[in-house]
């Protein structure tokens, strides 16, 4: 097991051997990772450079923590030791690219060292980060012989022989790993299941606006947590549209979530006649659309101050990237699990839900976002004929040039140079 140590002053990141209620050996990790979401230096010590293997009933284990298992050194200080193979306790968050990734690192120890490996990861969300599981088994010549299930809870046995002179893995699980749309979704639902049951938060409130960006929030929540314990609050004003209340009601029932409705129209008309004197002479302009945003937000943190239940936002990573979003009122919340999904990818994760399930997900079958969800021009509706295109470039377009500048982390002048408009 995975347990800070601590040796006099010193704190290491360590794996622990037990058997029969003993700590038989203990392992410190030697390389620490400072960067992303690492950040152990600033708590651990390193371990010693050359690790010893660990006898345990006959065979020579060798422990490898983490980081340990990226980079050459101490594998091959475990092998040159007698080690017969390894052993990797990781901690290694979710990433789109991870499960190739780790494959790769290992695949490095394994060549070096001519030894089996096993890959075992946490599973997991911690605040913004999750852990999938999705352990392995890798032999000799670095192929993967078995798989633990990704987003799933269990004890994954695996049988290892000794042949000739080394061990051989010869049976396990043999789970098959999902990838794309069908991964980023079930990540997303395990992060908001473990953030509300950690925090100990009874359920979540959401506010259902009869647009793609709420609908898949609910979708997410109801999967994680159960339709009995989700709120959805329609909220319309003077603009929003019919449609926007037939949708979000569709896709309430759908859910089987609670749903009700709160009008903001007294409470905007409220704030006009308040501000009035103030806003003499001037022009209507974003200050009452942000009204109206702050008003819904007032709302839904009332709803979680009187029932405990915690404020789901829905904003996603396109809008939050480009500041299209209001302070104090859309981004109102807990925990926001569309943060790290652009607008292209809500509309692929809304049109998998409806066409896929999975065993971790309490939610019902079928579609449950509404197909004129999907397919409608995106609007806040915070004024007349409004839609997102009026301030936004197609998201199509936008979340190519985002992709460039968040992930690939181009400069502005290349991606010019592919083509996209500089204004």
């Amino acid at each position: 097991v995975g347990s800070p140590w601590k040796e006099g002053e010193a704190l290491y990141n360590a794996a622990l051997l037990l058997d029969g209620g003993e700590i038989k050996a203990v392992r410190r990790k030697v390389r620490l990772p400072n960067y992303g979401v690492f950040d152990e230096p600033r708590r651990f010590t390193p371990g010693p450079n050359y690790p010893e293997p660990t006898p345990f009933r006959g065979a020579s284990l060798g422990l490898m923590i983490c980081e340990d298992m990226w980079l050459p050194g101490a594998g091959e200080a475990l092998a040159r030791a007698g080690a017969d193979f390894f052993i990797v306790p990781h901690g290694s968050p979710f990433r789109i690219t991870s499960l190739d990734e780790r494959e790769a690192a290992a695949r490095g120890r394994v060549k070096a060292t001519g030894l089996p490996l096993m890959f075992v990861n946490q599973l997991a969300g911690q605040d913004e980060v999750v852990f999938e599981g999705a352990g392995f088994v890798m032999d000799a010549g670095g192929q993967v012989r078995f798989r633990a299930p990704q987003f799933q809870k269990g004890v994954f046995l695996t049988d290892w022989e000794k042949r000739g002179n080394g061990w051989e893995c010869v049976a396990g699980p043999d789970a098959t790993w999902d990838r794309d749309q069908a991964m980023i979704y079930r990540a997303v639902v395990m992060g908001v299941r473990d953030y509300v049951e950690k925090n100990r938060f009874p359920g979540v409130v959401i506010g259902l606006s009869g647009g793609v960006d709420s609908a898949l929030t609910a979708a997410m929540a109801v999967d994680a947590l159960g339709a009995a314990r989700v709120r959805c609050v329609m909220m319309p004003s003077r603009y929003t549209a019919q449609h926007s209340l037939d949708d979000a009601a569709a896709c309430a029932k759908a859910l089987g979530v609670s749903y009700e409705t709160i009008a903001i129209e007294p409470a905007v008309e409220a704030f006009g006649a308040m501000l009035a004197p103030a806003f003499k002479g001037r022009n209507a302009d974003v200050t009452e659309e942000n009204i109206q945003s702050r008003i819904r937000g007032v709302i839904l943190m009332a709803l979680s101050n009187k029932f405990g239940d915690m404020v789901l936002t829905t904003g996603n990573k396109s809008e939050m990237s480009v500041g299209y979003a209001t302070l104090y009122g859309d981004m109102n919340g807990g925990y926001n699990p569309l943060k790290d999904l652009y607008k292209t990818e809500v509309y692929r994760l809304c049109r998998w839900r409806n066409a896929n399930h999975a065993i971790d997900l309490k939610g019902p079958k079928g579609e449950v976002i509404p197909e004129r969800i999907i397919t409608k021009a995106p609007s806040a509706e915070l004024r007349a004929n409004q839609t997102d295109q009026d301030s936004l470039p197609p998201y199509e377009t936008l979340d190519a040039i985002l992709e460039r500048l968040v992930e690939r982390e181009m400069a502005v002048k290349d991606i010019i140079a592919e083509g996209f408009d500089e204004a």
